[in-house]
């Protein structure tokens, strides 16, 4: 049910809103205008930005905050420019400078040490990150000067290519799995060229399967705000921009069911099937309806893991 505050109705919209970014904001403040400009009742975003970096932020809306950690564990894409010879508490261009060093390398060194960062690896997160320890976040640790022991956690860096180097900067674009903090790499690599490096720009340019050209800006979207705010039908306008809440599951193996048995599922019953596949799927009913997750098990019984609501 739609609830009132003040003069806003705060609805129960649905879906996901490409955003992309604006630099030096957090990705909370983002997320609480992008909720504020729809009057949607819940919103949630997939994987914070540092307030440095730019780029893709995917927020859901409503039921699609349900499927948020499926975004969360995807693969993404970034580019990023470094400065060599300067080290930073933060390894970004926001923090302290606690070491400049001189730049003395040449091409063949550097692609020999950014090979050593691609594939599988273990990476020690930056106690400036989001990180919780005992319910707090890391940085909130590291501001009181308090370091925290962090386990290494295993990434995967599915390609990283150099576009640009001169003797102090240098432009890389790289695939990663979840998980992968580019700050770390950058600044592991400035160690293991001796000079130290911090990133002085990042932006995400994938997540998942999503397209850069899907997003929307910030200003576009407070734009079209502002523009149809007296217009009745000024949600129309901003609705039409959201994608639909399983474009998130689109690499998903999917399992279509005919409605009567959809029903059955968001009673809560299993139901048997017939599908090849055993692990989780996008349900889809009557060929074209998003339902949810389910999981189907070795004896063909798919079982209901996470449903939308008010679908059939």
């Amino acid at each position: 049910m739609n609830r009132l505050k003040g003069n806003c109705r705060y609805r129960n919209i649905n879906g996901i809103v490409l955003l992309d970014k604006p630099i030096n904001i957090s990705s909370n403040d983002v997320l609480q205008t992008v909720k504020r400009i729809y009057y949607a009742n819940k919103a949630g975003h997939t994987g914070s930005l540092d307030p440095l970096a730019t780029g893709m932020l995917p927020i859901c809306l409503g039921e699609a905050t349900k499927f948020s950690q499926y975004l969360l564990n995807a693969d993404k894409r970034y580019k990023v420019t470094a400065k060599l010879g300067e080290r930073t508490n933060t390894s970004d261009a926001n923090g302290q400078t606690i070491s400049i060093r001189p730049v003395s390398l040449n091409k063949t060194k550097l692609i020999k040490e950014l090979k050593y960062f691609c594939g599988e690896s273990n990476q020690v997160p930056s106690m400036f990150s989001a990180l919780k320890y005992h319910g707090r976040p890391l940085y909130e640790y590291a501001r009181k000067g308090i370091n925290v022991v962090r386990e290494a956690r295993k990434i995967n860096v599915y390609d990283l290519k150099l576009h640009n180097w001169n003797l102090n900067k240098l432009e890389l674009e790289i695939h990663c799995s979840k998980g992968t903090y580019i700050r770390t790499i950058i600044d592991d690599l400035g160690e293991r060229l001796g000079c130290g490096a911090h990133v002085i720009a990042l932006r995400r340019t994938a997540v998942a399967n999503y397209s850069s050209s899907d997003m929307i800006t910030l200003t576009a979207l407070q734009a079209i705000y502002a523009e149809t705010l007296n217009n009745k039908e000024k949600f129309s306008y901003l609705d039409a921009l959201l994608l639909p809440i399983d474009s998130a599951l689109i690499a998903m193996p999917t399992i279509n069911i005919p409605s009567y048995l959809a029903y059955r599922l968001l009673l809560g019953q299993n139901i048997k099937v017939i599908a090849p596949h055993v692990g989780l799927v996008r349900i889809i009913y009557d060929n074209s309806n998003f339902l949810g997750i389910g999981e189907i098990n070795s004896q063909a019984l798919l079982i209901p893991r996470c449903l939308v609501k008010n679908r059939t």
